[in-house]
């Protein structure tokens, strides 16, 4: 039986591009005889400048819309990263494993640190090491699959070298994870800037679908979407190098309808047609998600139970786990 674990981050509130690329796998993935754990990574939330009040706010936005997803806990382990010692505890031993320079290659490391020294934030060193805290969080579980969007390909190719590394000098540990991606849609672009990845973190603007966005909202994003110079006389091609933004809405299309983004262009012959039907589905899409979000929204005593009823489990799995890296490392048992 494999082990599965993936985790959100409660930075933003959660986009269409986090359904498609991820939770909607994940509830696929509790489906199967396999052992499914998955985490509101609210620690991570906590490597650059923000509101207390607002990551608690999220956290328990983001635990609620999971379950309104689809997740349920007799299928699958849901909890809160911060709610689980063993995370905080095996980062240590991985940082003591993993290197500086290594760390410093990663592209979001790059691309946060540049952001924030912009912004005048300064940069945080839990920055820096956030990728080994990730991996503390897939190998305290000997979590054999990561279903991740491509964006976090790097992270766990990281984690992989880590587990291999400690295993190779201070014994077997730990499970080298690989990770699993959907075959569309796995990295859902920004509307407005189709080479940007719809990312929850930044500013809330026109390109960026929330799942709990009124359906006249969708509509009037998917509606101003960029496509290209042309209107699409003569058919719509799906190219993602010359045409990033009509690939995007063909990528969401087909994520929301199970089809193939080229063929469903070859039934186009306009960008009109194909944002009304975009938008169409992903209204369709997110609606019972949207309806169960407010049931489960009214009553958040069914939520945090399920939230300590989750960290008890995942609690159980990873202390073992990491009572034997501690032993592994050297250190004397209490």
């Amino acid at each position: 039986m494999t082990r599965i674990f993936s985790g959100v981050k409660p930075t933003g509130h959660l986009t269409l591009g986090n359904y498609l690329g991820a939770v909607r796998q994940w509830v696929a993935a509790e489906q199967e005889p396999d052992e499914a754990l998955f985490c509101v990574v609210d620690l991570h939330a906590l490597t650059v400048e923000h509101d207390p009040a607002r990551v608690r706010r999220l956290s328990r936005q983001a635990a609620t819309l999971l379950l309104a997803a689809g997740l349920t806990p007799e299928k699958c382990t849901l909890f809160v990263q911060s709610h689980v010692d063993e995370h905080a505890r095996l980062s240590y031993l991985l940082e003591c494993t993993a290197s500086d320079g290594e760390l410093r290659r990663m592209v979001q490391y790059k691309e946060k640190a540049a952001k924030a020294q912009a912004s005048g934030d300064g940069v945080r060193l839990s920055l820096l090491t956030y990728p080994v805290l990730m991996a503390a969080d897939i190998l305290a579980y000997r979590t054999g699959e990561v279903p991740v969007g491509e964006d976090q390909r790097q992270h766990v190719e990281l984690t992989r070298d880590l587990a291999a590394r400690f295993n190779q000098r201070y014994g077997y540990t730990f499970t080298v994870p690989r990770a699993t991606h959907p075959v569309v849609a796995a990295r859902v672009m920004d509307l407005q800037d189709p080479r940007s990845k719809m990312g929850k973190s930044g500013d809330a603007g026109p390109g960026v679908v929330f799942i709990l966005d009124e359906p006249e909202a969708v509509r009037k994003k998917v509606m101003r979407a960029v496509t290209d110079s042309g209107s699409g006389e003569g058919g719509v091609v799906y190219d993602p190098a010359a045409r990033p933004g009509v690939a995007n809405l063909l990528d969401i299309l087909a994520a929301c309808t199970g089809g193939d983004p080229a063929a469903l262009a070859d039934g186009y012959t306009g960008y009109g047609a194909l944002k009304r039907d975009v938008a169409d589905a992903v209204v369709e899409l997110l609606r019972p998600v949207r309806v169960r979000h407010a049931e489960l929204a009214a009553d958040p005593g069914t939520v945090e139970a399920v939230l300590r009823a989750g960290a008890g489990r995942a609690r159980a799995i990873a202390r073992p786990v990491v009572d034997s890296a501690y032993r592994a490392i050297g250190l004397l048992e209490p």
